[in-house]
């Protein structure tokens, strides 16, 4: 029997614990210490973790998101949509959509500047941009869990990513099935279907997520004890994990769904919560490790021009994005001023989608292997920088009150 697993997984939690501790010495975010960790112990620097080892821990990562995005959907509660109105859908969607427009704009005149405007060059154009909609949770309720950050901007940040997911999935599929149909060589099938599969998923996951959070509703009322309820609750998530995946449906909004129907229909999602918060942290320790150690800084010199591009504009597609849909939906001034800055991070789904987008130009591609090169070189930007910014512009709306 091979036990190497157990190294590795040890490994990984005792770097996140120390990697965790210096980072609150020097006051950073704990994740931020588990990301630097993980990037210090994986193949860039020590090459302690096996990068042929990664494959085996990626459904630890999978369960870990779906942990995260049943503590997310925990958050989307009817009665705080009653009470603020539907200004985090509109946020939502107006953060992802502009940070789509600003990377493809700028894509676009960077072509035309260097006369490469070409079909493919535009197709290469609407496939990255589409990326852009995309925003971690993972990292950024680590951060609000870790200081315990509580007002509007944080109720925002988290009902906005919440909804980002849905949003990007849509405008991802839109942008590339118009990207499949300006391609000359491709047997097309219509468009309207092309466009109606991320809705499908989106409908596919809804259903499945309303099932196991009716599930876990009645299932609490019958399991009592808070070791049956805890091992109730990651039965429920596995199995969403599962079918979903299955199912052609996504995993991560499954699971937010999930959250959000025991959330909304339980009296005892808050006690339930706090169980599974003893839980959770050695997965999510060894979800960030695993991540920081993924994370390549030899991608970073092959970036170039168009990953610039993308890297910035996406930034401030967001921050004008959150902005506008914020001042249109008449939030709060702390939310229109501050929430774009906290939208940074970009990891799991945006990877997912930069493998789809790939796979848009075929096997070999060297358009498909830059939106890749680009996506992972970004995400370690984004993934580094992001929960430290998160924190700050918590603690300058006021909304972190212990020591940070």
């Amino acid at each position: 029997m091979d036990i190497t697993p157990l190294f590795y997984t040890g490994l990984m939690i005792a770097t996140g614990l120390l990697f965790g501790k210096l980072a609150k010495i020097v006051k950073l975010p704990n994740v931020t210490g588990y990301l630097i960790g993980g990037l210090i112990v994986g193949p860039s620097v020590l090459g302690l973790l096996d990068a042929d080892f990664f494959a085996g821990l990626e459904l630890i990562s999978t369960v870990a998101l779906g942990f995260i995005a049943f503590s997310i959907g925990n958050e989307f509660k009817i009665s705080y949509f009653k009470r603020v109105g539907p200004g985090s859908i509109i946020i939502a969607f107006f953060e992802a959509f502009f940070g789509v427009i600003f990377v493809l704009s700028m894509l676009l005149l960077f072509f035309v500047i260097t006369k490469n405007l070409t079909i493919e060059t535009l197709r290469f154009s609407l496939v990255l941009s589409a990326i852009a909609a995309a925003t971690a949770p993972a990292s950024t309720l680590l951060v609000i869990r870790q200081y315990k950050a509580k007002g509007p901007l944080t109720d925002t940040l988290l009902s906005v990513v919440a909804i980002d997911d849905s949003v990007a999935i849509v405008l991802f599929g839109i942008l590339v099935a118009v990207a499949n149909a300006l391609n000359p060589l491709a047997v097309h099938t219509s468009l309207i279907s092309q466009i109606f599969a991320p809705v499908l998923e989106i409908l596919i996951s809804l259903g499945i997520g309303a099932f196991f959070g009716l599930i876990i509703t009645f299932g609490i009322k019958w399991f009592t004890g808070r070791g049956n309820r805890i091992s109730l609750v990651v039965a429920v998530i596995f199995l969403t994990i599962f079918i979903a995946d299955w199912a052609g449906g996504s995993s991560l909004l499954a699971c937010m769904i999930v959250g959000a129907f025991f959330a909304n229909l339980s009296e005892k999602y808050e006690e339930i919560n706090g169980l599974i918060y003893f839980v959770t942290p050695p997965i999510f320790i060894i979800f960030f490790v695993l991540s920081g150690a993924e994370l390549q800084l030899n991608v970073l010199l092959s970036i170039g021009a168009i990953g610039l591009i993308y890297a910035l504009f996406r930034v401030f597609g967001k921050i004008f994005g959150a902005w506008f849909g914020a001042k249109i939906s008449h939030s709060d001034p702390v939310v229109s001023k501050l929430l774009g800055f906290t939208l940074i991070p970009q990891e799991g789904v945006s990877i997912g989608l930069s493998i789809a987008a790939a796979a848009v130009f075929g096997t070999g591609s060297i358009l498909g292997t830059q939106i890749r090169v680009v996506i992972l070189a970004t995400v370690l930007i984004y993934e580094l920088i992001g929960p430290v910014v998160t924190k700050m512009v918590l603690k300058k709306a006021g909304e972190i009150h212990i020591d940070a």
